[in-house]
Parts: structure tokens; sequence; C-alpha cells
């Protein structure tokens, strides 16, 4: 008896603390205990029409909706966590979160999205991470994340995103982590992360990056991973990696179609005696160019580079040296010849007379 009235308790105690359906649409399980409303795969168009004040947590993902409206969530301030991952969200509204005061992270990833207007991120001062990976971006500008004061983290990976104006991140100096592997960048411009001195990754991975302007990484201050790997990078310059001032940076490069001469082996011979800069991946370098070293590894081939840059020019240092001599010798043996030849005439003539 005393059994069954402990579990009566129980039950009664779990339906006081557990799911408060009143404040739930359904396909929703809206906890107050933890406040906590959980809408994911519930098969929504819409935003919920009824969601508890409460609620810290908003779990929207894996549905249907389309189009975050204008002050979407005017009631809901305590908001900290709004997950909209994996729907087909084409249309944020100006001011979609501007009543979000208080929220942390926004995962809008796996969406349709291909502009952010300046209303965008109105309201989200104190967002610390949003993610907007595998949506259809295609470039940024200075009004994409203005309002953004505190974000720490921003994951932009598989986009489609190929242009990335100056000025774009000028309002995230809190900025710690950039991800924009995946995208479709061809060259990176002095000024794009003028502002990201609190940067400390930066991953470009898998763009189609062939050239970096020379002070491009030099405000990077705090930057400890910088991610290149699997972009079309050739050559690289010294002073770009020299200009990175932080105590201990990592560098990865792999999977680029080097051309493996002298100049790029002088260049990471360079880089790897510098103290402060690690290429953690230098030993999987390989070669797509010339021809005769085609996937070749640089770490097998790089003290040969030289070598034989310096056999090529002494044999053209050579050839020019025996050439000249050549020419002066037969220079030399043609004025012996006009002397003889005119020696000969003088005899010639004195006979005569």
């Amino acid at each position: 008896m005393l059994k069954e009235l402990l579990f009566l308790l129980l039950v009664v105690m779990d339906a006081s603390s557990g799911s408060h359906n009143s404040w739930c649409d359904p396909g929703c399980d809206c906890r107050v205990d933890v406040r906590s409303t959980i809408c994911s795969r519930a098969f929504l168009t819409q935003l919920p029409s009824r969601v508890s004040p409460n609620t810290k947590l908003l779990d929207l993902s894996d549905n249907h909706i389309s189009v975050i409206p204008k002050r979407s969530f005017s009631k809901n301030h305590k908001l900290q966590v709004l997950l909209l991952q994996n729907n087909n969200i084409s249309v944020v509204e100006d001011g979609g979160f501007s009543q979000l005061e208080f929220l942390s992270k926004l995962d809008l990833s796996w969406n349709r999205i291909s502009t952010l207007t300046e209303g965008f991120s109105i309201g989200l001062a104190f967002l610390r991470e949003l993610q907007l990976a595998h949506n259809l971006l295609t470039s940024l500008d200075s009004s994409s994340f203005l309002h953004l004061d505190g974000l720490q983290r921003l994951n932009l990976t598989s986009n489609s995103i190929h242009t990335i104006q100056v000025r774009t991140f000028s309002s995230m100096s809190s900025l710690r982590q950039l991800h924009l592997e995946n995208n479709q960048l061809s060259s990176l411009r002095n000024g794009i992360f003028s502002i990201l001195r609190s940067l400390e990754v930066l991953n470009l991975a898998g763009n189609r990056i062939s050239e970096t302007e020379i002070g491009i990484f030099k405000p990077l201050t705090s930057m400890s991973l910088l991610n290149l790997a699997n972009n079309q990078l050739s050559t690289i310059y010294f002073k770009t990696f020299l200009s990175i001032q932080t105590y201990s940076t990592h560098i990865l490069l792999e999977g680029n179609p080097w051309n493996c001469d002298c100049d790029l082996q002088r260049v990471f011979q360079k880089l790897r005696s510098i103290q402060r800069l690690f290429l953690d991946d230098y030993y999987n370098l390989t070669c797509k160019a010339p021809p005769v070293l085609q996937d070749y590894r640089l770490m097998e081939v790089d003290t040969e580079l030289c070598i034989a840059e310096t056999v090529t020019v002494l044999i053209i240092t050579a050839t020019v040296v025996i050439t000249v001599l050549a020419a002066m010798l037969m220079g030399e043996r043609m004025r012996k010849k006009e002397q003889k030849e005119k020696h000969w005439t003088q005899q010639c003539l004195v006979k005569l007379t």
C-alpha cells in the first residue's frame, strides 16, 4: 500500500512540474520546470502562436517554417537559445528578432537565406553565437551584421559567398571564431579583417583562394588557428605570414596546388624558422607543378629545388662565359691575321719600290 501511495505521489509531482500543455501548440512539448519549449519535427509551417513568456530555450528545428515576420518573438523576451535549423526559411523580415535582448545563441543553419539586410540583426547586441551554415548567401557587406556587437562565434560554412566587402565585420570587435569554409572566395583583400583583433580561429578551408594581399592577416593579433587548406594557392609570400604577430599561430595549408620551385622552398624554409608560427601539415603538402614533380610531397624535393636552379644558373653562366671567351679568341685571331696581312702588304710595297 505504501509503495502505491509513493508511486501516485511521484506521478502527481511529475505532472505538476513537467509539461504545461496549456502553453503549447500541437506537436510541441512545453516544460515549465526547465523553461524550454520543444517543437522539433512538429510539421510547423509557421511560428507557434503559444510559447510561454518564461521560455529560455525554444527549439523549432526540423520544420517547414519559411518566414520570420517582424517582431515575431515580442512575447518571449527571456529567450536565450533559439533553434531554427533545418527549416525552409528564406525571408527574415527587418526586426524579426528585435525583442530578444537576452538571446545568446541563434541557429539558422540549413535554411534558404540568400541576403542579410540591416534589419536582420536589430536587437541582437548581446548575441554570442550565430549559426548561418548551409544557406544561400553569396555576398556580405557592411550592413550584414551591423548590430552584432557582442558576437563571439559566427559560422558561415557552406554558403556560396564569393564577395566580402571591407567593413563587413566592423562591429565585431569581440568575435573569436569565424568559419568561412566551403564557400567561393577567390582572393583576400586588405581591410576585410581589420577590426577582428580578438579573433582566435579563422577557417577559410575549401574555398577558391589563389591570392592574398600581404597585409591581410596583420590586424589579427589574437589568431591561434588559420586554416587555408584545400584552396587554389600555388605560391605564398613570406611577408603575408610574417605579419602575423601572435605568440603562437597554427597554419594549415594542405590540399593546395603548390608550384614547387626554388622560391617556394625559400619561403617555407623561412616560415619554418619563425618560432611563433607552426606549419602543422607541412609534411603533407604536395606539388602540382612542374609536371615532373606532380604528386610529390614538398618535403621530399625541397632540398633539391634550389640545387637544380643553381645548376641551371651555373650551366647558363658557363655557357655565356664560354661564348664570350670564344668570341674574344676569335677576335684575337682575326686581329693577328689582319696584322700579318698588313705586314705582308707593306713588305710587298717596299720590294716594289
